[in-house]
């Protein structure tokens, strides 16, 4: 117990140490190294005198600090007649209470608070730089995305309503916000980083949060602005072809020794998608696109609560195939389930396959089964949601990738 009462009480050193010589650089400052290092300290020293005293210290150790840096901020603006703002000051109050947690919570929470107070305080230009440049638009999308995430999320009630236990509201609804935080997200990547990088970004994130989120997110972009389609149809395939990694990632993850055996056929298709998505972006764009409005409607609401509708629907009519057909019919399973979620079909087959209930190579063939529905799905959610150009040029891309995966499914040699 020593021991671990002296590690926090070194940790406590370090973060106050940290963000004090942060603060070190601002001038004028209330507080500076030393004295973060000493209000963090004391506040582990109250955390541990809890048990002997009671918790009445913490509370009498906050006062103090409070009243001692209002005494010093008056103090200071007495003598050299200079205006503080409130910053040094939270921030110290902040470290006391990063101290306190150290003791009471653990180690990890404390370090992650402090750290957390000297990447705010050193931000202060990037952050009110960001401020100035948005506008009434981009505010009232981030308030769209906070509301139905942090305020219309957390009331729906994470049960399924249907007999086939699937139409889950809350699920559904994550859907929706997945929607909207991508189409924020990308819009304000386009915004600040440049159309060029902005589609090499959000392609990779789109791939990583959710590939058909993505797509639709994009066609409805590019819906009110058809100059886009070359950089949405990038985005698109690129987000489609970082599936890939990320199923193998899972694959490894739950059945390691799986993976090994049905990596070759799947990152046979992903180099296929990989090349036409660096064709798609290294088409030299026209003057069109490279003049395109940004969306006036970053959020797309209105298009994503549509498509959680449509999700709903295709989730019980998966259902209701599996509970109609069982597993006698695996590869039609498997390409019904792929039309909305590629990691479930992926998660369940790899521990079929660990458990030997499903072969290797049916395995295998499910998953990319599964992919390729995925795919089809994606090309006509843009032919109902994205403008004909984006159609056509996803249509020859995600063509040829379909194409390429069913030679794979009927040509590639037996995976024992």
């Amino acid at each position: 117990m020593v021991d671990q009462a002296f590690v926090q009480l070194a940790v406590a050193v370090g973060l106050g140490l940290l963000v004090g010589l942060q603060r070190e650089w601002t001038a004028p400052h209330v507080a500076g190294i030393r004295t973060f290092t000493l209000i963090t300290l004391l506040g582990a020293l109250c955390g541990q005198l809890v048990n002997v005293v009671g918790g009445w210290i913490v509370a009498a150790g906050l006062l103090a600090v409070a009243a001692m840096l209002i005494v010093a901020r008056e103090t200071m603006q007495r003598r050299d007649d200079l205006q503080f703002g409130l910053t040094t000051q939270t921030a110290a109050m902040v470290m006391y209470v990063a101290g306190v947690t150290l003791v009471l919570l653990g180690l990890e929470v404390g370090a992650v608070v402090g750290g957390a107070v000297a990447v705010l305080l050193q931000w202060k230009q990037p952050l009110h730089g960001f401020v100035q440049r948005i506008g009434q638009q981009d505010l009232r999308a981030i308030i769209q995305l906070a509301l139905i995430a942090l305020v219309v999320q957390p009331l729906l009630p994470d049960r399924a309503w249907d007999p086939y236990g699937v139409v889950n509201p809350y699920r559904i609804w994550l859907m929706v916000v997945l929607i909207c935080g991508i189409s924020v997200a990308g819009y304000f990547i386009y915004r600040f980083v440049g159309a060029r990088a902005g589609t090499i970004v959000a392609a990779l994130l789109g791939g990583v949060i959710s590939s058909t989120a993505t797509t639709v997110s994009y066609s409805r972009r590019s819906k009110k602005a058809p100059a886009a389609a070359g950089r949405a149809a990038f985005v698109i395939l690129a987000a489609s072809t970082v599936v890939f990694p990320r199923i193998l990632l899972e694959v490894l993850v739950v059945a390691p020794e799986v993976l090994p055996q049905i990596v070759l056929p799947l990152v046979t298709v992903m180099g296929l998608m990989t090349v036409l998505s660096a064709g798609l972006y290294l088409l030299p764009a026209t003057a069109e696109e490279q003049q395109v409005e940004i969306d006036d409607d970053p959020a797309q609401l209105k298009a994503a609560v549509a498509f959680g509708l449509l999700y709903a629907l295709v989730l019980y009519a998966v259902a209701a195939a599996k509970e109609h057909f069982g597993e006698t019919g695996l590869l039609l399973v498997a390409s019904l389930s792929g039309l909305t979620d590629v990691d479930a079909i992926t998660l369940s087959t790899a521990q079929l396959i660990q458990s030997g209930h499903v072969s290797t190579d049916t395995g295998w063939r499910m998953i990319l089964t599964g992919i390729m529905s995925n795919l089809a799905f994606k090309v006509v959610a843009v032919a109902v949601l994205g403008p004909p150009r984006l159609f056509f040029r996803i249509l020859v891309v995600f063509g040829i990738s379909l194409a390429g995966g069913g030679l794979i499914l009927a040509l590639w040699p037996a995976v024992a």
